[in-house]
């Protein structure tokens, strides 16, 4: 029988696993330990030493995430593995590793655009702030490009306006599960067709967002701040401002409240204009109120605090013609 892995150190990848694990002999998981997960920043990191053991899988733990000490090198040429499927896993898979398998490295990525627009980092975040409606997600064969690699199968959905950065991820974690299974038969029988990536379009890729560029800014018409707040909301670090220039303040779960300003709006962009008796905040934007119905800070708001990016600079992406961030290389 076919051996087959699944690479990954992040809760998304434990879900694969949950759904796997009874429908196909998993033979291995591929992770990495907390300390370099840690070393590289790896955010919604999860030890998968407890799904190993719970689902009785073998677990190989990295000595390098880029898969390019000498030991990992040789743990590969020795399993000899035939396929895997790569989950929470955000490094390339090097062309070396790739070439022990016998059929092959799957793994996904989703752009709003369809690949090969928006390669790249953290495309999920991206296509709420750009307000995309729909997000492709395509299982493909790795290369060792950046998700170049030619497409096995696709599935297509929808962007609601409640969206957030972790029900996109629940979404694409359901796209991805629903895409092994239904071509888990062709796989192991090595007998399907890929679909090359166009070559008549010039391929984008998106930039990596870190936990710095979760910082409001508040210049942004309130639609995009909106949009924003939920793009990098909870399992991300939460949108954050802070009061007074002093005290941080991260913003959980916002709203455009209203287009009109009910008399309050001589105020700048990101002044508390009303706190509720509730504790729930009123704020000026661009445009009109965003109510904020969530959020955590130190201290205890009052009306007429400023919200700004205090001592931090706001990071500004570039954005290619069309006014998004995907940009060609």
């Amino acid at each position: 029988s076919k051996k087959i892995a699944i690479f990954g150190c992040k809760s998304t990848t434990r879900f694969l696993v949950e759904n796997l694990a009874g429908r196909i002999p998993i033979s291995r998981i591929i992770t990495i330990a907390p300390e370099l997960a840690h070393r590289n920043d790896v955010a919604d990191y999860l030890d998968m030493t407890a799904t190993a053991e719970e689902f009785g899988i073998p677990l190989y733990t990295a000595q390098s995430y880029a898969l390019k000490s000498a030991a990992d090198e040789e743990f590969f040429a020795r399993e000899a593995i035939d396929l895997a499927f790569v989950v929470g896993w955000q490094r390339l898979v090097p062309e070396k590793i790739l070439q022990t398998f016998s059929i092959g490295v799957f793994g996904m990525h989703g752009s709003a655009m369809d690949l090969p627009l928006g390669r790249g980092r953290s495309p999920m975040n991206w296509a709420i702030i750009e307000g995309k409606g729909q997000f492709f997600t395509n299982l493909f064969r790795y290369d060792p490009g950046v998700d170049s690699g030619d497409v096995l199968d696709t599935y297509k959905f929808q962007i609601t306006p409640q969206d957030t950065g972790e029900t996109m991820h629940f979404k694409n974690t359901l796209s991805m599960v629903h895409l092994v299974e239904k071509n888990l038969d062709v796989l192991l029988a090595n007998h399907f067709k890929l679909q090359r990536q166009s070559e008549q379009i010039q391929p984008t890729y998106y930039p990596k967002r870190s936990p710095k560029d979760s910082l409001v800014g508040w210049e942004l018409d309130i639609a995009a701040l909106e949009r924003f707040i939920r793009a990098v909301a909870p399992p991300f670090n939460g949108a954050y401002s802070y009061v007074n220039g002093e005290e941080r303040i991260t913003l959980l779960r916002a709203q455009v409240f209203d287009f009109t300003d009910f008399g309050l709006g001589s105020a700048l962009p990101g002044t508390v204009v009303q706190v509720f008796p509730n504790g729930k905040l009123l704020v000026k934007c661009y445009g009109g109120l965003l109510l904020v119905h969530e959020y955590t800070c130190g201290a205890r708001l009052v009306k007429g605090d400023l919200l700004s990016n205090g001592p931090e600079t706001l990071n500004r992406f570039a954005r290619n013609a069309q006014g998004n961030f995907d940009i060609p290389e």
